[in-house]
């Protein structure tokens, strides 16, 4: 029987692989814990996290067609699960401009012209989508009309 989506399982960590681990579940059964899915920092190397025949606590996020997929770190208390990042060696606090907006500074799209500047802030998705099709399909044009020219072919 498969475990039940969300629940909470106590297992034994298997085999370890570069991609994540297994877990034996109790009950019977196993299931992957994907990279991703070990701990809330960056895992290079399983190893470090894991061992073969640790026990771990597993929280269940989805089992389909005999696959059990579950993770170690949304099994954890609420708390550790927020843990801040702690900083990375060498690397300080990024330091900080003077607080306001920053100056628009205009870019520009092929042969100089400059495109136009989307409204910061409060836009919404749809326009920024609008603006990225607009400048891509001026930028493709331009590519387009360039590469007729060295192709040799007249245009209408």
């Amino acid at each position: 029987m498969e475990p039940q989506v969300g629940s909470i399982l106590e297992g034994k960590v298997t085999s370890i692989m570069k991609f994540g681990a297994f877990v034996a579940l109790e009950g019977g059964g196993s299931g992957l814990v994907h990279i991703s899915e070990i701990a809330n920092t960056f895992v290079e190397d399983v190893h470090d996290h894991l061992q073969t025949g640790q026990a771990v606590k597993v929280l269940v996020l989805s089992a389909e067609n005999g696959r059990v997929n579950l993770s170690i770190k949304k099994a954890l208390p609420q708390q550790e699960r927020r843990a801040p990042r702690p900083p990375r060696p060498g690397m300080g606090p990024a330091p900080r401009a003077e607080a306001g907006p920053r100056p628009a500074q205009p870019q520009f799209q092929g042969r100089g012209r400059p495109a136009s500047l989307p409204p910061s802030g409060d836009q919404d998705f749809e326009d920024k989508l609008k603006h990225f099709l607009s400048s891509s399909e001026g930028k493709m044009a331009d590519l387009n009309r360039s590469m007729d020219g060295k192709r040799g072919r007249r245009r209408r």
